[in-house]
């Protein structure tokens, strides 16, 4: 096993030996949970792309600056209504009775076994998916009093062009780099829906997603390392910062009929700077960029 295997080995939870777990604990006790879905992303992609992309990233972010990967999720809620997706609940009902809980309980495990912050990247962000990731990851932060951040990749690099997609030249460009492997661009001809047009197959690629990960993975390191020492007033300004973006795709989606429509407002101009003001810690200048939103 050559050095990098043996790196990526010692972070990952379920390939580490009890005393591996200790010492990586011990570095920086920070734990990621990534979390993704089977579906369909085009001819071109593979089926898991959501979990393997966040479950990369994560890892590249640990190898970097510490902390422990969990193995990633596959279930969420949405997806494409297309064969080999497996739809956990409907994109459309405010309720939720899996993804929730399931989410909770971890939080709680993680902070039984003494880690100081969890870092929840959702490769998947249907909507209703990243409301439902938010806000657990709020109430978390407040009912064990450490911080709990849950995000999709795509909100940590929005200032360096990579807005979210499903299958189109961000994630294909993301995998393109993470994992490419499991990239098949010569399928996409064959794509009624993908392959329309030139327009993935001329702007996706490699570099383009070293951009978009490079900036993803130093925002991860950088926070897995800040956010055990906040304390108690910096750990409410940030609730109070998260609390206003959920607020705004809520209401956004309540009041316009679109689900997007938060989203899409953040994509662009002033409104893209999430990442880069998350990892400073301009929690105030965050909730006055939601307050934009709504």
């Amino acid at each position: 096993m050559n050095h990098e295997n043996q790196k990526m080995e010692s972070i990952q939870w379920e390939r580490m030996l009890p005393q591996e777990f200790r010492a990586a604990f011990d570095r920086l006790p920070v734990v990621y949970l990534p979390l993704g879905t089977v579906e369909w992303h085009g001819e071109h992609n593979v089926i898991g792309l959501d979990s393997l992309k966040a479950h990369r990233l994560c890892v590249m972010a640990a190898q970097r600056s510490g902390g422990i990967v969990h193995p990633p999720l596959y279930g969420g809620m949405g997806g494409e209504r297309m064969p080999a997706t497996v739809r956990m609940e409907e994109e459309d009902n405010w309720d939720n009775y899996l993804l929730r809980p399931w989410l909770e309980k971890y939080c709680y495990e993680f902070q039984r076994l003494g880690f100081r912050s969890i870092i929840i990247l959702t490769g998947h962000y249907s909507c209703n998916q990243q409301i439902v990731v938010k806000e657990t990851a709020i109430r978390m932060t407040e009912r064990l009093c450490i911080p709990v951040l849950g995000v999709p990749e795509f909100m940590l690099a929005q200032d360096v062009g990579y807005s979210g997609d499903h299958a189109g030249i961000g994630e294909t460009s993301l995998m393109m780099h993470l994992h490419p492997e499991y990239v098949r661009m010569d399928r996409i001809l064959s794509d009624p829906q993908y392959g329309k047009d030139d327009r993935i197959i001329n702007g996706a690629s490699a570099e383009r997603g070293e951009k978009y990960t490079e900036t993803i993975v130093e925002r991860l390191s950088k926070l897995a390392v800040i956010m055990p020492l906040w304390d108690g007033r910096t750990i409410a300004d940030f609730v109070q910062a998260e609390r206003a973006l959920l607020n705004a795709q809520v209401k956004g989606w309540r009041n316009t009929g679109s689900r997007n429509t938060a989203w899409q407002r953040m994509a662009h101009g002033e409104h893209n700077g999430y990442g880069r003001m998350l990892v400073e810690e301009r929690f105030d200048e965050l909730k006055s960029m939601a307050e934009k939103l709504l």
